[in-house]
């Protein structure tokens, strides 16, 4: 039995239960049983139809075949059979023993009502399974590295997967001796040329699925695609290749590996952080809008232009976004291709804004960014563009930070490594907490960082 099988074995046992206990409790209301002892006796034919509905269904495989194209029409035919047994069971009992009028026809009007719930149920329950598997498997922009079976079998799966919404670019030419299997007229791009197609085109993902003798091939296409931010997916895993920090999944029927799995990947996890961030920041948006409007009269009065400045940073997945915040400066920088980093004593700071960069208010409209998905409450800091490629080029697995959203403090800042970016210590340190925080989140680490960013002294100590 597959992952996907057995993940979602337990949906459709309580599916069943739930059609059952319908069929049960609607009987129930409408067929009255006067005698007493049969009214105490009712509570048992619940649980006695469901353990035998059960029986029957393990014994007719009703949860098998669940990643199966024809789920659907196998599913319904086995709900049928386990039907009929379970009818020709209960009638059987009625043949050979005596019973009332009313137990009779309770019984009766639960046979009816198993088929009727069940279509609905079945129906609801093949959406959800379906809605499941294609969250689950659904990958665009692919390319696949690889050739022979391991290569074909990925390709089969992205193409003939009923429930994938996938798109294959291609296959990268590895230049490989012995590579019997490839179909060269399925290459996009060869390994010379591969950080340059990353660069021209929207990859999401590269699956490798070269042989176990081909590490420079494997190690080469990891390096450039944490280079540009990509998610790789390895046949079959190897620890020496890829460290601690990966965890291995289902893809179809085929083993892979996620070269860098993080805390976050977690659906569940994710949905805390999401949740948390909303509610942090509308409950602080509310607190702050007597602050936001007096800190707004005094930017306007302290010099001419607009009350927040908006220029573009680097988000998710590379992606620009408008980052808000206060004015502070009576000359700011072009908001996208600006280039001009602040320094110490910069005389186009206003006074207000001295006061504003030296305790990081003019960071408190970023709660609006984080209510509108760019941005989390704490994460790595969003940087302009230029500065994004210049760190891009000189820090390894710097792009890896953009795996999730910025965040208005951090981890980084929180110990001290907040302001320029000039030397290679600051680059470096700035960068290995920030891929720290990715690899070791929690939710209390959060809290503790949003802690650390009020009350620690380190958070303050580099801004100007």
């Amino acid at each position: 039995m597959t992952h996907f099988q057995k993940r979602n074995v337990p949906i459709l046992v309580c599916g069943d239960l739930v059609n059952l206990s319908l069929a049960f409790f609607i009987s129930l209301y409408y067929v009255e049983i006067n005698d007493a002892f049969l009214q105490r006796m009712q509570l048992l034919i619940l649980p006695t139809l469901l353990i035998l509905w059960l029986v029957i269904g393990n014994f007719n495989k009703l949860y098998e075949n669940l990643g199966n194209r024809h789920f659907l029409k196998l599913r319904i035919g086995k709900f049928i059979k386990t039907y009929l047994v379970l009818t020709g069971i209960i009638v059987f009992v009625f043949l050979i023993f005596s019973f009332p009028d009313e137990v009779r026809n309770l019984h009766a009007s639960i046979l009816l009502g198993i088929p009727a719930f069940g279509v609905f149920t079945n129906l609801l329950l093949f959406q959800g399974l379906r809605i499941n598997q294609d969250r689950s498997s659904k990958i665009n922009n692919i390319l696949v590295a690889g050739y022979g079976n391991q290569a074909q079998k990925v390709e089969s799966f992205l193409t003939a997967n009923p429930f994938s919404k996938s798109s294959l670019q291609g296959f990268i030419d590895c230049n490989l001796e012995n590579s019997h299997g490839f179909n060269a007229d399925r290459a996009v791009t060869n390994l010379d040329n591969l950080n340059s197609y990353l660069s021209e085109n929207n990859v999401n993902e590269i699956i490798i699925a070269l042989p176990f003798h081909e590490m420079n091939s494997i190690k080469s296409i990891v390096k450039i695609a944490d280079y540009h931010g990509t998610r790789v997916h390895f046949i079959p895993d190897y620890k020496e290749v890829f460290g601690e920090k990966y965890k291995t999944n289902q893809f179809g029927n085929i083993e892979v590996v996620n070269t860098r799995q993080l805390p976050l990947d977690n659906a569940y996890f994710n949905l805390l952080k999401n949740l948390f961030d909303v509610a942090f920041s509308f409950i602080m948006l509310i607190l702050l809008s007597p602050i936001f409007l007096i800190i707004g009269v005094l930017v306007k009065l302290d010099s001419p232009g607009p009350v927040l400045y908006l220029p573009e940073r680097i988000g998710k997945n590379g992606k620009p976004f408008r980052l808000h915040k206060f004015r502070t400066m009576s000359c700011c920088d072009d908001p996208k291709n600006g280039i001009k980093s602040t320094t110490l004593n910069d005389p186009r700071i206003t006074k207000i804004g001295k006061v504003l960069r030296k305790y990081s208010l003019d960071e408190l409209p970023q709660f609006i960014n984080v209510l509108l998905g760019d941005m989390s409450v704490v994460g790595p800091r969003p940087h302009r563009v230029h500065l994004n490629q210049m760190m891009q080029a000189s820090e390894d697995k710097y792009m890896v930070r953009h795996y999730y959203k910025p965040g208005i403090t951090g981890w980084a800042q929180v110990n001290g490594w907040r302001g320029p970016l000039e030397t290679s210590e600051q680059k470096k340190q700035r960068t290995n907490h920030d891929l720290w925080y990715l690899e070791n989140w929690s939710f209390w680490l959060d809290i503790k960082i949003i802690f650390l960013t009020i009350f620690s002294s380190k958070t303050h100590k580099s801004s100007f």
